[in-house]
């Protein structure tokens, strides 16, 4: 079986966790953050897990992490 490539864009974007979710970022928190409050902000720095239908697609792009 050949090596398999990953994924640039998702190799940067997400991580696996010991037991096997899919760890991401928040979106939003680019720019334009003068019109989103302290509060929202303060949110969208923490991490959250993908939705378990993308799952099995994110977890193809990274088989490597």
């Amino acid at each position: 079986m050949p090596k398999l490539k990953s994924h640039s864009g998702a190799k940067k974007r997400f991580n696996l966790t010991k037991t096997g979710k899919v760890k991401r970022a928040h979106a939003y928190k680019s720019h334009i953050l003068t019109k989103k409050d302290t509060k929202r902000c303060r949110r969208l720095r923490s991490t959250t897990y993908a939705d378990k239908t993308n799952d099995a697609t994110i977890k193809k792009m990274i088989p490597y992490k």
